[in-house]
């Protein structure tokens, strides 16, 4: 009989035992605020002058979602950032390649320019010889019509350049036309001197334009 009262003191001490360590489990965790049992248990944190573990957490005051979107977001940022940089180095690219073709297109302008005011110029010398040419042609025609003093003075009121060129229009007009050429004898009807100052720059300046 004393080993079966044995054996049931023994059961209850460790019922008992096992009620302790369960409800000091509860306390622990709750404590921690791993689970929420204040109300049940805030006379015992009273009675050992204890405060239930109400703090929030650093996941719960944080949490991994909002980590994450700021990541994120920050990524972002940089990633624009970056995009930034890179569109102003392209604008700065493109606005060095603007100035050169800028350049380019004033240097070929200005060459366009000066070839064209090159041409003006042959083309004014050309036009300028084609209306001389006429004009002296013109002049040795109306000359050969003249008597040779008329001629000779006609020809004395022009400069000797003038006078050459008269005189070799003559002579070519003359033997197109398989005639005998007047030339010679406007100069035989001329001063001597005169006459000598055109035959020695005939010899010395064949062609001329002016």
């Amino acid at each position: 009989m004393a080993r079966g009262n044995g054996g049931i003191g023994k059961s209850i001490f460790l019922l008992i035992l096992i009620i302790i360590l369960v409800l000091g489990g509860l306390l622990w965790f709750d404590y921690l605020g791993v689970i929420h049992a204040k109300k049940v248990f805030a006379p015992v944190y009273k009675l050992f002058g204890l405060a239930p573990q109400t703090s929030v957490t650093a996941t719960t005051s944080k949490p991994l979602t909002a980590d994450l979107d700021e990541d994120r977001l920050a990524k972002r940022i940089e990633a624009l950032d970056i995009r930034t940089q890179e569109l102003d180095k392209r604008e700065g690219d493109i606005k060095k390649v603007e100035e050169q073709n800028e350049a380019i297109a004033k240097e070929l302008e200005d060459r366009k320019n000066s070839q064209d005011e090159r041409e003006k110029t042959f083309n004014n010398q050309v036009k300028k010889y084609d209306d001389r040419n006429v004009n002296i042609e013109t002049i040795a025609s109306y000359l050969n019509s003249m008597p040779p003093k008329t001629a000779v003075e006609e020809l004395l009121s022009h400069d000797d350049q003038d006078i050459i060129d008269i005189l070799r229009k003559a002579d070519e007009m003359a033997a197109a036309s398989k005639q005998t050429s007047l030339s010679s004898v406007w100069l035989m009807n001329m001063p001597a001197d005169r006459a000598a100052t055109i035959q020695r720059k005939m010899a010395n300046k064949p062609e001329s334009l002016d």
